[in-house]
């Protein structure tokens, strides 16, 4: 990794993206790069008045922000440069994606980076930027607590198991806890009850034996990292956000390849997105 990549807009949300993002640069020894983006005004154009959406952020007023945003950052971390770019703030922002190691974004606020709320210009980062991703969202201090993983078949979850471990050896004291989800099949012809045969013992051994699989072949690279298992039956998305409470990071894998011609986020990346109480990290490995 060569360098985190964060976008600012001087709303709260952005300055909660800012110290964690600049906190990670730390961690990782690298250069934090902070952006702002802009939007050229109209010749002749007119403030809007009453009951019309505010202004785009200008240039003098996007330098500002990230003048801002640089120093407080280096009261952090001391590589920190700061950009402003002319554009729209998805686009500019998956623009810098492509060099990033990680990118990070706060999950509200109206105008730059993380303006139209999240749904649209944090979402749309996520859900297609060719790295990694965070989304600062949560609990304002979540420097203490383990990383929690999400763990399913699908290939995703290997990606994400991978970054589970490279973050908490990062993070040195943290535990990892690994998290596999399930529901019992039902039918609809059983009335709501598990069909004739359902060995729930039966499945949470196998789940928890193919999770033991999954994290085997990541455990000799990390020995270091200590690691937890838990196989619980319920939504994925609601157990994750339930362990989100206690967490300092929550990590997720990305079904999408990136880039607009991708899928977007699955539905459990999606929620956490919304709910999650901790940053969470949409895993995803560059094509």
């Amino acid at each position: 990794m060569t360098v985190v990549v964060v976008g600012v807009d001087g709303s709260p949300a952005s300055t909660a993206a800012l110290k964690w993002a600049a906190a990670e640069a730390w961690l990782r020894e690298v250069e934090l790069l902070v952006l702002a983006s802009y939007r050229w005004r109209p010749l002749g154009g007119h403030l809007p008045g009453r009951g019309e959406a505010r202004p785009p952020v200008t240039e003098q007023r996007a330098r500002e922000i990230v003048d801002e945003a640089v120093a407080s950052a280096r009261t952090i971390t001391s590589e920190v440069r700061g950009r402003t770019v002319a554009g729209h703030p998805v686009k500019v922002m998956l623009e810098a994606a492509r060099d990033a190691g990680l990118v990070v974004v706060g999950d509200g606020g109206r105008g730059g980076f993380t303006g139209l709320l999240l749904g649209s210009a944090s979402a749309q980062v996520s859900a297609h930027s060719p790295g990694p991703v965070v989304v600062v969202r949560g609990r304002a201090n979540t420097a203490i607590g383990p990383v929690v993983v999400g763990v399913d078949s699908s290939h995703s979850a290997q990606q994400a198991l991978r970054t589970a471990f490279a973050e908490t050896a990062l993070r040195r004291q943290a535990p990892l806890v690994a998290v596999t989800a399930y529901t019992a099949p039902l039918p609809p012809w059983t009335g709501g009850m598990p069909p004739i045969g359902y060995d729930a013992e039966r499945l949470d051994a196998d789940l928890r034996a193919e999770l033991a699989s999954r994290l085997a072949t990541w455990r000799d690279g990390y020995p270091d990292v200590v690691v937890e298992c838990e196989v619980v039956r319920g939504a994925a998305a609601a157990i994750l956000a339930e362990r989100s409470r206690q967490a300092q990071l929550l990590i997720v894998g990305a079904r999408s390849h990136g880039g607009f011609d991708g899928l977007l986020l699955g539905s459990v990346s999606q929620h956490l997105l919304h709910h999650a109480d901790c940053p969470v990290l949409i895993a995803r490995t560059r094509n």
